[in-house]
C-alpha cells in the first residue's frame, strides 16, 4: 500500500463536508482515509497505481456518492515529502509579506513560459514537473494569482499555500 493526497479543486466547508468527503473516498475503496483542513485535502491509502487511474475513481466516486465530483489532482505523500526538502522557494527573494503557493497540474505544461511572470503583486517563479511556484501579496484586487494563473496554465490546476502542503505531507 501507498500513502496518497488527493487535491481537490473548489472544495469548501459550504459546498460539502469533510466527513461526507471521506466517506466517498472509502466507497471508492481507499483506506487510512483523513481530510486535512476544511478545503479538499484528502489522504489516504491504495494499492500502488499510477496517479491518473485514482482520479478518475477519486472523481467517480464523489460523483457517486455526493451528486457532484470535484477536480482531483492525485500526488503521493513521498513525492510531496520531496518537494517540500527540496525548498524551490529557497533561490528567490520572498518578502515577508508574500505568501507561498503551489499550483498542481495534471499533466506538464505543453511549453515553460519565461518566467518570472508577474502581475500586480503576483509573481510565477518556478516550474518543476507538474508543480508551479508562486509568491503574492494580498491586494484589494483579488485572488490575482488565480487569474495569472489560469491565464497561464488553463483551469485544470489546483492551489495550495506552502503550509498546507507541509500538513498535508505529515
Amino acid at each position: 500500500m501507498a500513502r496518497y493526497a488527493a487535491l481537490l479543486r473548489g472544495v469548501s466547508p459550504v459546498n460539502v463536508t469533510m466527513p461526507a468527503l471521506k466517506k466517498a473516498f472509502e466507497a471508492a475503496g481507499f483506506t487510512n482515509v483523513r481530510t486535512i483542513l476544511g478545503s479538499g485535502n484528502v489522504v489516504f491509502d491504495a494499492r500502488k497505481g499510477d496517479e491518473p487511474s485514482l482520479e478518475r475513481r477519486a472523481e467517480a466516486a464523489m460523483k457517486k456518492h455526493l451528486d457532484k465530483a470535484f477536480l482531483c489532482i492525485v500526488r503521493s505523500v513521498d513525492d510531496l515529502s520531496r518537494l517540500i526538502a527540496a525548498d524551490p522557494y529557497g533561490k528567490f527573494r520572498i518578502d515577508r509579506e508574500e505568501k507561498r503557493v503551489v499550483t498542481f497540474l495534471r499533466a506538464r505544461p505543453k511549453e515553460k513560459p519565461k518566467l518570472p511572470i508577474e502581475l500586480h503583486v503576483a509573481r510565477i517563479l518556478a516550474i518543476r514537473g507538474r508543480e508551479i511556484f508562486t509568491a503574492y501579496v494580498q491586494s484589494p484586487k483579488g485572488a490575482v494569482f488565480m487569474s495569472l494563473l489560469e491565464k497561464t496554465f488553463g483551469k485544470e490546476l489546483t492551489t495550495r499555500t506552502w503550509d498546507t502542503v507541509r500538513k498535508i505531507a505529515r
